[in-house]
């Protein structure tokens, strides 16, 4: 069997994935081309106060590769970017990476039947298999508001933290209440003199279950792998159960409606915030984040809770439609991600020069969320249609790559040049996703899972247990077979 030679795009949790699972099948022809200097993805890139992961660690880490020293069960982004870290180190993956290369187009070529990859710096590779790996979260999204550019302070997106600007004694505005501002927004409180937080919707808040792992918990873990497994696999169900109810059985989701009130009654006295903080949508139409300490943090008597639209940025503040000018020192951007905006911008083309952003051109859409009529012999890892509402995205990155993985040993017989799937095969499997979602509660507001014209293009509509079942085992049925 002969080793084709294999491009992967990122050194995330989904590049360094793959190229495990291919190692471990003794594909070792494999090159990630990575821009940044280390590896880690989002766990390299997001380093502002408080940043984490709200799906718990032994779920939120590589199955055949559990750690039993994850300090606590919420771990942080400096003990997730280490893991990875380990992890590349485990499997001798560094010498397969080429550090500060950042890939800019990718075509296939029908002659020779390669892709071949330009990069920023000027070089061309040429490889059988190419597999973009660069996520869904990866590139921060900044406010289309007037006067941006006019601001005489300090300003930066969260996903870009300023660690030379101190915020002691400073009037902080934060534009935003995603994932990351409720994050960060507890751990500025505190520096801050005032601290005004721009809301346009108020999300849905659920206590934090975290816990830091005493000495003895990690010598059990270590000397009885089994019983980390049980607290991952009891997470997994959890997961599991939330999903069924925001795809299924809406009236299930209303159980954990009521907890959220009650925390909002708990931590927040004022009841003038307290409705400000009441979301106006169903649960899990945008993402519910995790968190113990935003709610106490946004109660203190330093900081306000700004719901009227911005209007523009001047050179002091924000300026929001009843008039007001919001004075600031700093403005932190805690807007988040282009989830939809697929592979950024990087340019594919695949057979007779067909463009992927055309193919895109109505949202991106992939079988399985990975492979794309006309483009042979790519895979896409975190692609269309694969994050979760619920669960850890980790789990899905393995399913994906153990189907690369065999896409990759069929690619490697004598007789066959490339696969590529079937538009019949693309289009039934892509009009049975829309339908699935159209009945979620992901279609009920506006959200970073959905496109502008209501198409959801970046969740999965069922539960982590069907997407292994339908990728355990490439079906070559599926695919058109090039010698």
């Amino acid at each position: 069997m002969a080793s084709p030679s294999i491009l992967i795009v990122g050194s995330g949790f989904g590049g360094i994935g793959t190229a495990i699972e291919l190692r471990r099948a003794g594909f070792t022809d494999f090159t990630i081309l990575e821009q940044a200097a280390e590896v880690g993805g989002v766990w390299r890139e997001n380093t502002y106060p408080g940043a984490g992961c709200d799906i718990p660690s032994p779920l939120y880490s590589f199955s055949y590769e559990p750690n039993p020293d994850w300090p606590k069960r919420y771990s942080l982004q400096p003990d997730i970017h280490a893991y990875l870290k380990r992890v590349v180190g485990k499997y001798g993956l560094a010498k397969h990476i080429r550090f500060g290369t950042e890939v800019t187009s990718a075509t296939f070529d029908e002659d020779t039947k390669l892709w071949r990859i330009e990069t920023s710096t000027g070089e061309t590779h040429e490889a059988n298999v190419f597999v973009p790996a660069v996520g869904q979260l990866s590139r921060p999204v900044w406010p289309e508001i007037p006067g941006r550019e006019s601001f005489a302070g300090t300003s930066f997106h969260s996903a870009l933290w300023n660690h030379e600007c101190d915020l002691r004694g400073k009037k902080v505005a934060v534009i935003g209440t995603g994932a990351s501002a409720i994050q960060f927004v507890p751990e500025i409180q505190p520096l801050a003199h005032t601290l005004t937080l721009f809301q346009r919707t108020a999300p849905y808040i659920m206590n934090k279950t975290d816990t830091r792992y005493r000495r003895w918990q990690q010598r059990l873990f270590r000397a009885l792998p089994a019983t980390q497994r049980i607290g991952r696999l009891r997470i997994w169900l959890l997961a599991e159960y939330a999903t069924y109810a925001m795809t299924k059985h809406p009236l299930l989701a209303k159980g954990f409606e009521l907890r959220t009130e009650q925390l909002r009654r708990r931590h927040i006295k004022d009841p003038v915030l307290r409705a400000k903080l009441k979301p106006h949508y169903d649960m899990g139409c945008k993402r519910i984040l995790f968190t113990n300490d935003y709610l106490p943090a946004i109660a203190r008597p330093n900081v306000h809770v700004e719901t009227a639209k911005i209007t523009e940025i001047t050179e002091r503040g924000i300026r929001t439609e009843d008039g007001a000018e919001h004075e600031a020192d700093v403005i932190i951007y805690g807007t988040g991600f282009a989830a939809t905006d697929f592979l950024g911008k990087l340019k594919v083309h695949g057979l007779g020069g067909r463009s992927l952003s055309d193919s895109w051109a109505g949202g991106a859409r992939a079988y399985l969320g990975m492979t794309v009529p006309g483009f042979p012999n790519l895979f896409c890892v975190y692609g269309p249609n694969t994050n979760l509402g619920a669960g850890s995205i980790i789990y899905m990155i393995e399913r994906q790559a153990r189907y690369i993985r065999q896409a990759v040993e069929h690619i490697a017989r004598p007789d066959v040049s490339y696969v590529d799937v079937k538009p019949d095969v693309e289009e039934r499997y892509d009009t049975e996703v829309q339908q699935r979602l159209a009945r979620s509660v992901w279609t009920k507001c506006a959200s970073w899972y959905r496109q502008d014209d209501g198409r959801v293009t970046t969740n999965w509509p069922g539960l982590v247990s069907e997407y292994d079942r339908r990728t355990r085992k490439l079906d070559l049925l599926d695919y058109e077979t090039s010698a």
